[in-house]
């Protein structure tokens, strides 16, 4: 038998078999402690920092954006988990204000206008986001007090033996 290396590092083995006169290929590892550390390491798929974190952001391109962008001259590896953390968790309160916007309006989708009314009902969000211009969001609805069309008083009638 001979033997040669593929390109992914395994040995492959090479028989010749007299029966049908042709070199057959038999795909055989041997069982080494380098082997067994190669095929551990493959089943385990790696994971991304966004699954490490349990996040849906990607801590990844945070971390690179916060290199690139130059707001400080070294960035550590807890910074851009921290920022998706907290992203995450606005855009979650958000949408779920504006989810419970869009359901009191008896609409499925969630459109510009809820998420405007979501913010500016909201305090925190409200003073956070004061500065943002939401396109197509229109203004909360108001009507100043005396704007609005007096409402008629019911005089009692009263009796005229008060005298």
């Amino acid at each position: 038998s001979i033997t040669k290396n593929d390109d992914n590092g395994k040995k492959k083995y090479f028989i010749k078999t007299t029966k049908q006169k042709k070199t057959k290929m038999v795909n055989a590892t041997k069982s080494t402690a380098s082997s067994a550390r190669a095929k551990s390491s493959q089943s385990d798929k790696s994971k991304s920092k966004s699954q490490k974190a349990g996040l849906q952001f990607p801590v990844g391109r945070l971390a690179r954006y916060l290199r690139d962008g130059k707001y400080a001259d070294r960035v550590g590896a807890a910074a851009p988990v921290y920022v998706a953390a907290v992203l995450e968790y606005l855009c979650a309160e958000i949408l779920e204000l504006s989810g419970n916007v869009s359901k009191d309006n008896s609409k499925l989708r969630i459109t510009p206008r809820h998420i405007q009314i979501a913010i500016r009902m909201d305090e925190e969000l409200s003073q956070l986001l004061s500065e943002v211009v939401i396109v197509s969001g229109g203004v909360l609805p108001y009507i100043h007090r005396e704007l609005l069309p007096e409402k008629k008083k019911k005089k009692k009638k009263s009796s005229s033996s008060e005298f």
